[in-house]
């Protein structure tokens, strides 16, 4: 047979193939043309893969909502069948609790039989990974683990991750702008992420916090707010998370009737309570988290994708704390900010 003769073969086999199946390849995957509507569908790529997402806290808590968000805005349409798990260790921080929803959790996975695990924050990791999955043939992609993955012996030779980091030094530079001194408070719930944010932010610090009060009840955070008011400079605002009774109008209220120094959040949900915040963004880890996960169903080893940390933060400014304090923000200030708590109020 020439060769013209073979070439004309060849196309025209690939012709019947997209008329007969009514599909030709693309890069997402393949495109059917449906005959009767006249319209283009495309088969996802993903179609028939599995991720399990295990979060460490509960549905409406503002951080982990915001990494399911960046989840479905990477995985939405790619095919992936996406489950979800939250272990609610926010609202329940008795160890027992927490090791009970570990078991759920690991029993799903043996059920489900996922091809990828994503899970957020400390709990889930601490609590399911290290202890069932570690260096296991399961691909696990971790996010929101505070600061160091080491001291959980991460990575393993099946993970890879997003470190979480607190962009604290730009905080403590806005908030001393306007602070008489130096001496540095905490005040936050009494639970594990709290205490090792408040370890490695002391780092940031000179001298470290003069002051540190982890509390378990809203009635306990308003005495140890205003006690703190007279005793340091500047105040970080760490999360509720933990603290029973909390009441969000009512802490707001508090801290505009007894505010007396600047003080600085990393967590957007704590800004009506704080006077500036450099906060991350959940998202950012819920897209990188999800578009790891795909990059391993691709066929990437885990443990040839390079930790990283997180990178994107909004600043934003509260004026009813800072009218409350005397406090007339910089111009500069005022131009980067995201986000502006009760200017036109």
């Amino acid at each position: 047979m020439e060769f013209f003769d073979c070439v004309w073969v060849i196309c025209s086999l690939l012709v019947c193939f997209i008329f007969v199946s009514g599909c030709v390849p693309s890069k997402e995957g393949y495109v059917v043309f449906e005959k009767d509507s006249g319209k283009i569908q495309k088969v996802n790529k993903y179609e028939g893969e599995k991720i399990f997402f295990i979060n460490s806290y509960h549905e409406g808590y503002g951080w982990s909502d915001g990494i399911e968000r960046g989840i479905h805005s990477v995985l939405n349409n790619t095919g992936v069948e996406l489950r979800i798990f939250r272990m609610d260790s926010v609202r329940n921080t008795d160890e027992g609790f927490i090791k009970q929803k570990a078991e759920e959790a690991k029993l799903i996975i043996k059920d489900f039989r996922p091809d990828v695990v994503i899970t957020s924050d400390d709990a889930a990791f601490k609590y399911v990974i290290m202890p069932f999955f570690r260096d296991s043939a399961l691909p696990v992609v971790f996010c929101g683990i505070n600061w160091d993955a080491s001291i959980y012996g991460a990575p393993y030779n099946n993970t890879a991750g997003m470190v979480e980091v607190a962009l604290i030094s730009k905080i403590v530079e806005t908030t001393q702008q306007y602070s008489k001194g130096n001496r540095w408070g905490f005040l936050t719930g009494d639970v594990l992420s709290e205490h090792r944010n408040a370890q490695n932010w002391e780092g940031e610090l000179k001298g470290g916090f003069a002051e540190v009060g982890y509390v378990k009840t809203f009635d306990e955070w308003k005495l140890k707010y205003a006690e703190l008011q007279d005793k340091v400079d500047n105040l970080f605002i760490g999360s509720s998370a933990g603290i029973t009774g909390w009441d969000g109008m009512e802490a707001e209220k508090f801290v505009l009737e007894n505010t007396k120094i600047p003080s600085g959040t990393e967590l957007e949900i704590m800004m009506p309570f704080s006077l500036v915040g450099l906060v991350k963004v959940a998202e950012e880890q819920g897209e990188w988290s999800a578009q790891t996960a795909l990059e391993i169903l691709d066929g990437k080893k885990p443990s040839d994708i390079p930790l990283v940390k997180n990178k994107k933060g909004n600043l934003i400014i509260n004026f009813r704390i800072a009218e409350k304090l005397g406090i007339i923000f910089s111009p500069t200030i005022i131009k980067n900010a995201k986000i502006i708590i009760g200017r036109d109020e």
